[in-house]
């Protein structure tokens, strides 16, 4: 700490000594307003992701600077790489209209019960008197009636016959069970999986909603039956799933921390829930698989992805790299909106007030340039792969070395110490050789954004339970929530579909030739219309 000294110390030094405390307090003056805006960052940052919004506008105005402003922005910027802001008064305020049909459209594949409200004909005389009447087209508007959820009894009555000389009984086939002695069905174990994997309910709360209706089953019943019908009904098809993935030359990966309260391990102790899925610019039926490790290693994908030739897009985390150093098979590509996230938060931090003070940041000069990559990326999203790669080169190319000399010049400079933005070129730099290979291979994306969708429901559920009791637990969730990603990612019902798979699973127990299971694909012709949603989801 910077000694104080006193006015008559200050009148005896020299001029050379006060020179030198001058020069050591500014420096400590420096060092300090350095921690500070440091602090400062790190505070709004951590604000912003606690109670903040999940996506990436910049509310650093008051008119809300946006990064879909600045990637609006970007083809002036592919130009020029300078981009003039438009005022306030030259911006045109487009008021949205609903569009017409709508209701009729999503009300179109409901059952209609037409009800109808008419005068009594004794009434019409007294109204029309001699004059008479006629009818005209009806009125006619529509309200949406809910039926809660009925639950019937299944009572079996399976024949006995026996010889009248009582030597010899038989019985009439009965119908194969899921679960031995249990009142599980098709229809109940799918309500329950659809209730808990797709709409986040803990099982507390299913078995609650059970006892409301009358129904008594406890949530360590269903959480047995949930293991037993993932590892004997949904593993098979999971495996096969997962052998269908090879198939594919490009997959995305990615892993959230998830806890298990009985691992074996100290409490609090974080355990891993890795997801792949076939790569976002496929055409081709995608496919969602989660995996449960209890570590973040790179043993655990090395694993899963044996046997696959290709390219994984990822983040910058170390096991990926690690793998990627090893391997001789696969090459693993960066994402582009890990990079840019860095540069996002550091303008989150910044005074809301201050505009100009955000778009003289070197953080917006960095998100303007990758926008600009996104901008003419997004152009060539209808092409086939060799003619998208092929615009890559001609297009993208010098826009993303440009980048990187930036980029390193920034980082020779030295006018970053600390913050984010100085996080954000340091990750660049370090990821340059994977965040150009999308350049190479037009079926890359640029970014690992499709797997980030495919874990949002399960980051979503986990903060209403919490934690997951067991590792059986935590096994046939992944599987699970592999089938119902995947059923969702290819426009199913998720329910109709689980009721489907394990209704015709559990008469194929026996058998060894798998065959059967590509009829029960999620984009299969043959599964039954009622597994098909007629509402196209967009989210993943």
């Amino acid at each position: 700490m910077q000694k104080i000294y006193s006015p008559e110390e200050l009148n005896s030094f020299s001029r050379e000594t006060l020179v030198a405390v001058i020069l050591s307090m500014q420096n400590q003056l420096t060092q300090l307003n350095t921690n500070m805006e440091r602090l400062i960052e790190q505070i709004a940052s951590a604000n912003n992701h606690r109670y903040g919004r999940s996506s990436e506008k910049l509310d650093v105005i008051a008119g809300q600077l946006e990064l879909e402003l600045i990637f609006n922005e970007a083809e002036a910027l592919t130009e020029t790489l300078y981009v003039v802001e438009p005022r306030e008064e030259d911006v045109i305020q487009v008021t949205r209209r609903k569009k017409k049909g709508k209701r009729e459209a999503d009300l179109k594949d409901l059952p209609v019960e037409v009800i109808p409200h008419t005068i009594p004909e004794a009434k019409l005389q007294e109204i029309f008197g001699s004059v008479g009447w006629k009818q005209l087209p009806d009125e006619v508007y529509k309200r949406v009636r809910v039926q809660p959820a009925v639950y019937t009894v299944e009572e079996h009555h399976v024949a006995v016959y026996a010889g009248k000389d009582n030597q010899t009984i038989v019985k009439a086939d009965r119908p194969r069970e899921l679960l031995r002695n249990s009142i599980l069905t098709p229809s109940l174990g799918a309500s329950i999986m659809n209730a808990k994997y797709v709409n986040g309910l803990p099982l507390y709360r299913i078995s609650q909603e059970f006892q409301r209706n009358d129904i008594h089953i406890s949530r360590q019943v269903m959480a047995n039956w949930m293991i037993q019908c993932a590892d004997r009904y949904l593993g098979p098809l999971y495996d096969y799933l997962h052998n269908r993935m090879y198939h594919f030359h490009v997959l995305q990966a990615d892993e959230t921390p998830v806890k298990v309260s009985k691992d074996g391990r100290p409490a609090n102790s974080k355990s891993y829930m890795w997801v792949y899925r076939t790569g976002k610019g496929y055409s081709d039926p995608p496919i969602i698989l989660y995996e449960y490790q209890k570590t973040r290693k790179a043993d655990h994908p090395r694993e899963f992805l044996k046997g696959f030739t290709g390219t994984v897009v990822c983040d910058g985390y170390s096991a990926y790299r690690k793998l990627d150093r090893e391997s001789e098979t696969i090459v693993f590509a960066g994402c582009w909106t890990h990079a840019r996230r860095y540069f996002a938060d550091a303008l989150k931090a910044l005074p809301k007030k201050d505009h100009q003070a955000a778009k003289d940041t070197i953080a917006y000069e960095a998100i303007k340039r990758i926008g600009a990559i996104y901008h003419l990326d997004n152009q060539l999203a209808d092409l086939k792969p060799d003619d998208r790669k092929k615009q890559r080169q001609i297009n993208l190319k010098p826009l993303v070395e440009a980048f990187f000399v930036w980029a390193k010049e920034i980082q020779f400079s030295g006018r970053l110490t600390k913050g984010k933005t100085l996080e954000g070129i340091n990750y660049c730099i370090n990821q340059e050789e994977a965040l150009k290979v999308f350049l190479d291979d037009g079926e890359v994306p640029l970014d690992n954004n499709a797997t980030e969708g495919a874990l949002r429901s399960f980051c979503l559920h986990k903060h209403a339970w919490k934690l997951i009791d067991s590792i059986d637990g935590a096994q046939s969730s992944a599987i699970i929530y592999s089938i119902t990603e995947t059923a969702k990612a290819n426009h199913l019902n998720p329910f109709r579909y689980l009721e489907y798979i394990l209704t015709v699973m559990k008469d194929h127990q026996e058998d060894t030739d798998y065959c059967f299971m590509e009829e029960l694909l999620p984009w299969s012709e043959q599964l039954p219309e009622i597994c098909i949603s007629k509402t196209k989801t967009t989210n993943v």
